[in-house]
């Protein structure tokens, strides 16, 4: 037996029913009034001039941050993706070996998240802007290596070996042949890749490490809520602008013409595509300039604590099986919200048009608001633990993929569900059947990668005492204690590849049977 595709699209939202019996023992009625003036300065940000220059100084250094982050991450991303993938290497020197050994080192950078990485660099470098952009580029380049190997050992070899039977040169073989179709989905990717930034950046910022991040944990641990909406809307305008203008050149550059790629077209983007990075490099050095990042800044190194006595016999007799166990239950009831509430709250509001627009707004918080101020506004009415983990991990994440199914629900076209409505169909069933039914496989599979990535983001929310390894990270770094540091980091590193290893077989499995 086999669940029909609505009801496995809905399977995931089964996550409700215990932490809906968990809650009753969580809540506490100490903050109720806070999270009512949280609301309602909402409608009434602070319009101070000294809060909004604040505001907007700090949403400059965060976008600066992600911008550089974002750009180094895509250099590196492109050259070690290049380095790692298969079918250049058997291209040039007629073995792949060296891409696969390439592709092991580089899951180890890929499976640390950023924020770890920021707090180490912060030991070793100092205060700087400089930690957040590298903090952001390790991951995300070696992310970016894998996303761009992938495509290229996809492309089909018919053209190259052609090419090279023809007798071309291997480099020029490969940029004639694969370069052309590779473009689309790089630029596809990249764009994405940018939008991770600014919220990685903002989220660096919250633990300490400058920017509009820093602004809003002030302005919220000291209850001043008008002013944390200001720095917030203007955060939520920049992600709306971002998002906007990412969709619009991807759709100019990363697409083929509709009738063919004509030259003409494929000439007007092309010179396009170079005129944007010819501009980006002067904005690249002057935000460099502006935020003082200078790679001199990398060289100056402090020293570190020696490692303490015994410390090896203290982190092999730390609590492992609950803290494994609490980082994947954490895990699997964040990824249970964020997969089943998208299409569940999209079916409750079917009847109602305005619903949407809520949602949207709400997904679109959702997006940018870092999850440990969500779970810093959670405390103030649930007891700590992993269900108040999972509901901060689990909104980020809703965001995240209700704008994914609200938009490939919308590029479904509406002609099945039209027709299921004209026969008598309520406007939820009409909506489950008749274009979410078509989704749900593409969208649990994309769901599975999603849980792969919240099982990284567990760290992030370590300081709500969820008792899984996030938080045993956390009190381990604040405490210098580097032996400690460096086991938890192994299992870390491990579950996360782990889980990779899990998500990539359910993602190949759905997809193949969609």
């Amino acid at each position: 037996m086999r669940l029909a595709p609505p009801l496995l699209l809905l399977a995931p939202a089964l996550v409700l029913l215990p932490i809906a019996l968990a809650l009753p023992g969580l809540l506490h009625g100490g903050g109720w009034d806070l999270v009512g003036q949280f609301l309602l300065a909402a409608v009434r940000p602070s319009r101070d001039p000294l809060v909004l220059a604040s505001a907007l100084q700090g949403l400059a250094v965060t976008a600066g941050m992600a911008l550089l982050g974002w750009t180094a991450s895509l250099v590196l991303g492109l050259l070690l993706g290049l380095a790692s993938s298969r079918t250049l290497w058997h291209t040039l020197a007629g073995t792949p070996w060296p891409a696969q050994l390439l592709r092991r080192l580089l899951a180890i950078p890929r499976s640390i998240h950023e924020l770890i990485w920021g707090l180490l660099l912060l030991q070793v470098l100092g205060l700087q802007p400089a930690v957040a952009v590298l903090a952001i580029a390790i991951p995300f380049g070696a992310l970016v290596a894998r996303v761009v190997s992938d495509l290229l050992d996809a492309l089909p070899t018919t053209g190259l070996e052609a090419l090279r039977a023809g007798g071309a040169p291997g480099p020029a073989a490969l940029l004639t042949a694969l370069g052309p179709p590779l473009l689309p989905g790089v630029i596809s990717y990249g764009g994405y890749r940018l939008e991770c930034a600014l919220r990685s950046a903002t989220l660096l910022g919250v633990f300490g490490l400058g920017g509009l991040g820093t602004d809003l944990k002030l302005t919220l641990q000291s209850l001043q809520f008008d002013e944390l909406w200001t720095g917030l809307w203007l955060l939520l305008a920049l992600m709306l602008l971002l998002e906007a203008g990412i969709g619009l050149l991807r759709r100019r550059w990363g697409m083929p013409q509709r009738l063919g790629l004509a030259s003409a077209g494929v000439g007007r983007s092309g010179r396009e595509l170079l005129l944007a990075l010819l501009l980006l490099i002067p904005l690249v050095l002057a935000v460099a300039k502006g935020l003082e990042v200078t790679p001199l800044a990398l060289l100056h190194w402090q020293p570190l604590p020696p490692l303490p006595a015994g410390g090896w016999e203290v982190a092999l007799a730390l609590p492992w099986p609950g803290l494994v166990g609490n980082t994947l239950l954490l895990t699997l009831l964040a990824a249970g919200l964020a997969v089943g509430l998208a299409p569940l709250l999209l079916l409750l509001v079917a009847p109602w048009p305005w619903g949407r627009l809520l949602l949207r707004l709400a997904w679109a918080l959702g997006r940018l608001w870092p999850p440990p101020l969500t779970a810093l506004l959670l405390l103030l009415v649930l007891q700590p633990g992993v269900v108040t983990a999972a509901l901060a991990l689990g909104y980020h994440n809703l965001g995240i993929l209700g704008r994914l199914l609200l938009e490939a629900s919308e590029a479904a076209g509406p002609e099945r569900q039209q027709a299921l409505a004209s026969a008598g169909a309520g406007p939820r069933l009409a909506l489950l059947y008749g274009r979410f039914s078509g989704l749900a496989r593409s969208y649990l599979a994309y769901g599975a990668y999603r849980a792969d990535v919240i099982l990284r983001e567990t760290v992030v929310v370590g300081l709500v005492g969820a008792a899984g390894l996030g938080s045993q990270l956390l009190e381990t770094l604040s405490a210098f204690a580097w032996d400690q540091l460096l086991a938890l980091l192994a299992v870390y590193a491990l579950l996360t590849l782990l889980g990779e290893d899990l998500s990539d077989r359910a993602r190949r499995r759905l997809l193949a049977s969609a």
